[in-house]
Parts: C-alpha cells; structure tokens; sequence
C-alpha cells in the first residue's frame, strides 16, 4: 500500500448510511480499499477467520476485491475469494458458511461508481449505526499514515465458488419442478442476474426446470451498453415490456446490476407493483409457515407498501408490521420480529429462511411458482393484490423541504385526516379513501411524495392538490 503523505484523506464522500459507494478513481481506488478491508477486520474482530470477497461485473470489481483481500490478509483474516458474485450470493455465503463478508457492486448506479455492500456473519448487514462509521475512522487513520501495519500472523487468501450452492439452496427453498410450463424473459440489464438466472431457473447448472428462459442483456458488462441496470425507472423497462408481448410470454423479470432487487411484467407487457409482489409473497410464506405449526407469521412491510398489503396479510391469518423505508431498518425489524418475509415498495424482498436478507431471484421463484400451480394469466392474479391506484413515488426538488410539509399540513388542518411521522409525514383520510407520504431525502434537495386511493379520480385529485403546494 503506498499512498500521498502529503494528503489527509477524509471518506465521508462515499461512506453512506449502509454502504460504500463512490467514483472508481475518484472518491473509490485500490488504496482506498485495501484500507477499508483492513479496518473491516480490525473493527469486526476477524483475525484468524474467514472473510469473504466477491464482486459484481464492474470492470473495477476484480481489481478491488484483490484489494480487500490483500488488507484483510495483512490484518490476520483468512479470505475467500468468491469471483463474480451478485449481492444475494454474498448473503448465502455468509449464511450458509457462517463468515463476514464483503461485495464490491455499486447496485444500479452508472458505470462509473462501484461501492462495498458489508455483513457480519450470518448476513447480519453492517450500517452506520453498526460499525462502518468505525470502519471508515480506521481506514482514514491507515490512509494518512501511509502504511498498514501487519498483524502477527498474515492471513491466507484462497479461491471459492458459491454459484453452484445458491442456486441449490434457492431451489430447495421454492419447487418449481410441479409448475406449469411458462415462458419467461429475463432481463439482467448486462448485471449479475446475467450469471444467476441461468444457474437458478435455466439448467447451466442443475436439471431442468419447466421454464422456457428468454434471455434479454445477459452479457456480463458493466458500462451497461443497452440501459441502466436500474428497473425502478420506467424508461428501463421498455426493452423487457416488448419483449414479453413479442414473444407471448407468461411474464418478464427485470433485475438490478447486483440482482437483489426483482421487478415484475405481465404478460400484456404491464408492470405489477411491488407491492402487489410483496402480498402475493406473504401469502405463500404465510401458508407455508402455518403448515409448519406457527399460529400467526409475522410480515414486515414498509410505510409506502399499498394499504392493500397489511390487508391481506391480515386476511391470509398473517400479523402485518410496518416500518420505516430501508434495508437496515427492515432486516432488523425481521430478527427483532422473527418475522418470515418483508417487503418494500423498491422492490426489495427479504425472507427468514435467506437469513433475513433481500434476494431478488427467491422473490421470482415464488411468483414464478404462484403463476405456475395455476391456470390464469399474471394479469388476472395481478389484480388481487392491487384493488387500489398508487401515483408511484413522485420526486420534487425543494430547498426547504420542512416549510413544504408545513404548507401542506397547514391546508389539510381541519379535515377529518391523521398524520403520523414514522418516516417523513404520512396523511390518512379517516374514510380510508387515500393516505399519503411525504419523505425528505436524505441526501438529495428532494422532497419524495406518494399517493394512494380508492380510485384514479381521489388518487389523481389529491396528487395534484399536494403537489400544488409542495412546489407552490
């Protein structure tokens, strides 16, 4: 490691709230993160055991897990090399092996970032409030010294493959070999699902299944040379759309670059919310977990979830928990609750028996597997998990986002509406005809708004009166 004395180095530029992101060569380099693996063994204690390290298809990825390693080792850890490993594959092998963990992706943002994504053993994920504000201290006092000291016993550093496990896992947790054949396209966005998707529902690995895949962007190319590996936008989705409807497909899958996250198309080429996913979920958890004797599973849901999903958890016999929007926020309410399954509206699906953590191929397997068992079109499943009209999140760039709030409070003072502030503010009409959020990025000067109703003409109604006096 040899770095610029003369420099003091400060990493609050690519330390977040949960993980490491910033711009390769910039704000993120190979000295940067030999230091952060260094401090990662240090602050979480891992001399003398085994730290993993994989990485996305990010042409930077390789470079920088080498990297870590190579400061892990030099503070005593003992490090397996994963290869080209999405997020969720990080997760199982630090489940399923029982080690701390480190995968270098920068999830859907452009080619040009790459970040850390962290856990504890166990997949336990690693936040600011958990240790990466340590980590970050550490490595900055490493950086400005020039130099990290070795432990008094160098760590080894070997080579595993964990594909072949994950997807043996995934299938024991959802069995698709009973389903109905469907034809299903898949669109990897050049990202990580591009390598998991044939080895998890394709047979480049294990036996067949009854799935016809209709591979759309598998090349594995982190300059993303056809679109963003970012489904949330709409725009991202229009290859994957026409592709569902050209090849009369049952459904379509779109994944993010390190594949956590999965989004849903029907087979009219329509989105099905997250949302709707989310319920269809729990309702195949709920059962499964009944089956094994647990009276009344728990299901953790965020705040922008449609209030159709507490509903139906409810209904299928399930407790419904809401909680603020974030991954840390969720998977620590999942071990607090001892919850089976939970979802946000970002398309984010973490599940017990994935050690609490997000995977975006398990949430896919149990729609695939929910579509499968029975007769009808994605459409017409769709529709009983989405009775109400949602605007989506509608973002506004605003300086003083707590004045716009106030006007916003101050104009509906005196209606019969609740307000609660879990995160951000959320407005209830006590009729129940729509509720709506409105959240202050953290990190952006936006103002974040979503609306839910009964119907369009309420949803559309009360969009318009807010965003009226939000930018007003």
């Amino acid at each position: 490691m040899t770095t610029d004395q003369t420099k003091t180095f400060d990493l609050s530029a690519s330390f977040k709230a949960y993980d490491v992101r910033g711009i390769v060569g910039s704000t993120i380099t190979a000295e940067i993160v030999e230091a952060v693996g260094a401090a990662f063994v240090d602050v979480m204690e891992l001399a003398g055991q085994t730290v993993l390290v994989g990485g996305d298809m990010r042409p930077s990825s390789p470079e920088f897990a080498k990297a870590f390693a190579n400061g892990a080792a030099t503070r005593g850890a003992n490090v397996q090399l994963l290869d080209l490993i999405s997020t969720d594959e990080l997760y199982y092998a630090s489940g399923a092996l029982d080690a701390a963990g480190a995968v270098f992706t920068a999830s859907h943002n452009p080619a040009e970032y790459n970040g850390i994504k962290m856990a504890k053993a166990g997949a336990v994920p690693i936040s600011s409030e958990t240790g990466l504000l340590d980590i970050q201290a550490r490595a900055e006092e490493y950086l400005n010294i020039g130099s990290i000291p070795a432990a008094g016993t160098r760590g080894l550093i070997g080579v595993q493959d964990v594909l072949k496990g994950y997807a043996k896992y995934l299938r024991s947790l959802v069995d698709l070999r009973g389903s109905r054949p469907l034809k299903v396209v898949v669109d990897a966005g050049n990202g990580m699902s591009g390598l998991t998707t044939p080895a998890v529902l394709g047979d480049a690995i294990l036996p067949k299944l009854p799935l016809d895949i209709v591979p759309l962007y598998f090349e594995l190319d982190g300059s993303f040379p056809n679109h963003p590996a970012n489904p949330l936008e709409p725009e991202n989705l229009r290859d994957l759309q026409a592709a569902v409807v050209e090849h009369g497909a049952d459904i379509g899958l779109a994944f993010d670059g390190d594949a956590d996250r999965c989004f849903v198309i029907d087979e009219h080429g329509d989105p099905v919310s997250p949302s709707a996913i989310t319920a269809m979920v729990a309702r195949r958890e709920i059962t499964r977990a009944r089956a094994l004797g647990e009276e009344t599973p728990t299901i953790i849901h965020n705040l922008l979830t449609s209030r159709a999903v507490p509903e139906l958890i409810e209904r299928d016999g399930g407790r419904a928990v809401r909680t603020r929007v974030g991954h840390s926020f969720i998977k620590a309410q999942m071990a607090e609750e001892g919850a089976v399954f939970g979802g946000e509206h970002s398309a984010h699906f973490y599940f017990r028996d994935f050690w609490n953590a997000d995977t975006g191929m398990l949430a896919a397997m149990h729609v695939l597997a929910a579509l499968g068992e029975q007769d009808g079109p994605l459409s017409a499943l769709g529709r009983e998990y989405e009775p109400y009209r949602s605007s989506g999140e509608i973002n506004s760039e605003i300086e003083d986002k707590a004045a716009a709030v106030d006007r916003v409070r101050a104009d509906f003072d005196g209606e019969d509406v609740h307000v609660d502030h879990l995160d951000g503010s959320t407005f209830t009409a006590a009729d129940g005809s729509y509720w709506f959020n409105l959240r202050p990025s953290n990190t952006e000067p936006f103002l974040r708004l979503n609306v839910e109703a009964t119907d369009a003409t309420t949803m559309e109604r009360v969009r318009d009166r807010v965003l009226a006096l939000v930018r007003g």
